[in-house]
């Protein structure tokens, strides 16, 4: 049962948005020094190690139906494609370009509400998608000059996340939050191990496993931490306060992830970066408010009949 406790809320949910650009961060310092396929095995390996005994602690129990079991599938499969390619983005984009771009992610969600769920979108809110894109274009322009086609990458981790909220979305109705995160990296770990041990010894550049030094091990055991911890950080958040009030947090994450970006790899967005960021999050902060404004129209109770006129 949820208890309203909105402080608690919002500190989970600075939490997500202070260590999930953080366990970024991590993998970005990795770079190539180990396969992409590694760094997410060990991911789905941290994050299934750390859950599972509170699984059993909390004496959850796990049904799976065959179509929760498809869709849970689904749902870690998208999880590890937007992954992989946030990762790889991260190679070569600074750390709050490339999150500023993913961004896009409350845009499309709106838009395939529209498309596709036949919810009523208003001329305000699809004015303020187009210029949340224009902003992510501002953002997208430098990074594209500087590196081609890789910064369009986080365009596609936002596509991919935004059907894995929808997924998600469905699968809570059935599934406790912990659980649901414990069988998430359960699975992620029984489709990369066999796939990262077939692949040991041919080349394959980001599936070959290596041997990592000290420093790779201490840095993919962050990104493990840091990334299962920012989940359930703003999985619990949602537990003590409404998502109206926690949805314009998440902006947070992009002044977060400059901030890291700066103090860690000496990078900071350039000057039309730094206006689409603002325009990004201003269309989305836009966007919110205005949702919440209309939620608030619909909740107000209808006036009562007006008496006859008297003949």
């Amino acid at each position: 049962m949820s208890i309203d406790r909105p402080l608690l809320g919002v500190s989970l949910m600075l939490g997500f948005c202070a260590l999930a650009p953080l366990s970024d961060a991590m993998a970005k310092l990795i770079g190539t020094a180990v396969p992409l396929g590694q760094v997410m095995l060990v991911r789905f390996a941290v994050q299934t190690i750390l859950l599972w005994p509170l699984v059993a602690r909390g004496g959850h129990v796990i049904r799976l139906t065959p179509g929760l079991t498809w869709l849970l599938v689904a749902r870690m499969l998208l999880q590890l494609a937007g992954m992989w390619a946030m990762f790889l983005s991260l190679r070569y984009l600074p750390l709050a370009d490339a999150i500023a771009i993913a961004y896009v992610m409350p845009f499309l969600m709106l838009l395939l509400g529209w498309l596709v769920l036949d919810e009523d979108v208003g001329a305000r809110r699809f004015a303020a998608c187009i210029v949340g894109f224009c902003g992510t274009l501002m953002v997208m322009q430098p990074s594209f000059s500087n590196v081609g086609w890789v910064a369009a990458l986080p365009l596609l981790v936002a596509v991919i996340f935004t059907l894995y909220m929808l997924v998600t979305r469905r699968v809570c109705r059935e599934m406790d939050p912990i659980p649901l995160q414990a069988v998430n990296g359960l699975m992620g770990t029984a489709l990369l191990f066999p796939i990262i041990l077939l692949a040991e010894g041919t080349g394959w550049a980001e599936l070959d496993p290596v041997d990592p030094g000290a420093r790779e091990i201490g840095l993919l055991a962050a990104v493990g931490i840091l990334g299962t911890m920012s989940h359930m950080f703003m999985t619990w958040s949602l537990r003590f306060a409404p998502a109206s009030t926690l949805a314009p947090m998440q902006y947070l994450e992009i002044p977060f992830a400059a901030l890291f970006g700066w103090l860690i790899f000496a990078q900071f967005p350039d000057g039309l970066a730094r206006v689409g960021i603002l325009v990004v999050m201003a269309s989305g902060l836009y966007i919110i408010w205005r949702e919440r404004q209309l939620l608030r129209l619909q909740a107000r109770p209808l006036p009562p009949p007006m008496p006859p006129a008297a003949e």
